[in-house]
């Protein structure tokens, strides 16, 4: 049986894989550590390495996610990567993150309000199911709110040169968080928060890249 770790979106839980057919594989949920709030993603994928108890594993992240299975992948070897809704390089990150994270803007919004439940949150997120929106609005009050500062200040400032092999990246062409690049597996319409309410299609690209 295949064994899969799974690297959940920024400080979510395991919860937002749920919804994906992974009953074929061997899971292995990644937690996140609170960060000191100085360290790079580098050296904050080098704190999760522990967990990742098996030589050449297939990472699997979502989101910010998808950016820390990419940094442990420089530090050791895996069979595949599969990124669903996150970057390869930070030209998908949008510019306004970029500026934000230049001008220090996310130091004058406290977390909590950034986290708190709205339509533009909703939007952001392709969400328009009284379901999903509830789930989303849990996610994000359980979100830690230092953990989610340093990862917003991080990802809108993350330099990243080296192309890591065997990463399958899947997207949604209506994704607001992250710019659509070229991907592996496109999804038409699907938002930033497709592995679950596109959660069907998704598990069937997954099971066919790791067959």
């Amino acid at each position: 049986m295949k064994e899969l770790f799974l690297f959940s979106g920024l400080g979510a839980d395991k919860r937002v894989f749920n919804f994906l057919n992974l009953s074929e594989y061997n899971i292995h949920h990644v937690a996140w550590i609170k960060p000191d709030g100085k360290e790079s993603l580098a050296e904050y994928a080098k704190k999760l390495l522990p967990q990742i108890i098996k030589e050449k594993p297939i990472l699997l992240g979502v989101s910010f996610g998808g950016v820390i299975a990419l940094e442990i992948a420089k530090l050791m070897e895996v069979e595949k990567i599969i990124l669903i809704s996150s970057a390869k390089t930070p030209d998908a990150i949008p510019s306004y993150f970029k500026i934000m994270a230049m001008l220090k803007l996310q130091n004058l919004m406290p977390a909590h309000a950034i986290k708190k439940p709205s339509e533009m949150l909703f939007w952001l997120f392709g969400v328009d199911t009284l379901e999903h929106r509830n789930l989303l609005t849990s996610i994000m009050a359980d979100t830690d709110e230092r953990f989610f500062s340093w990862a917003i200040k991080t990802i809108s400032s993350w330099k990243n040169n080296i192309i890591v092999d065997r990463v399958i990246q899947i997207h949604g062409t209506k994704d607001r968080i992250l710019n659509l690049q070229t991907a592996d597996f496109v999804i038409k319409g699907g938002g930033h928060f497709m592995v679950v309410s596109r959660a069907k299609e998704i598990s069937e690209i997954i099971k066919n890249v790791i067959q």
